[in-house]
């Protein structure tokens, strides 16, 4: 199998959840004047800020998946599953290029 290409896209992916995880977390870390408005303005502002956790947490999971793929295609084992050892389908690679999974043993 080539994976040159899926190398390529799970790179820029890496990339992309880096800079979502960077920007997320300057949010986090530098909340604007909180403490100056008022009392339901805060609790939107919460609100917004377990949104940014959850959206933060999300990922770094995705980020972990694409560093797990990387892996793999170092180690010459990307494209089958890891649990009946199969090849994935080409279609789902290109469509989840961090897939871990065939389709029968995709985690649902």
């Amino acid at each position: 199998m080539q994976t040159d290409a899926y190398k390529q896209a799970l790179l820029d992916l890496k990339q992309e959840y880096q800079a979502r995880i960077d920007k997320i977390s300057d949010h986090i870390a530098h909340p604007q004047d909180q403490l100056q408005q008022h009392w339901d303005d805060q609790a939107v502002a919460a609100s917004r800020d377990e949104m940014r956790k959850a959206l933060l947490i999300e990922a770094e999971q995705g980020l972990a998946q694409v560093n797990a793929a990387l892996r793999r295609i170092e180690e010459g084992e990307y494209g089958s599953c890891i649990e009946c050892g199969e090849l994935i389908d080409e279609k789902r690679l290109n469509a989840v290029p961090f897939t871990a999974y065939c389709i029968d043993h995709a985690p649902q």
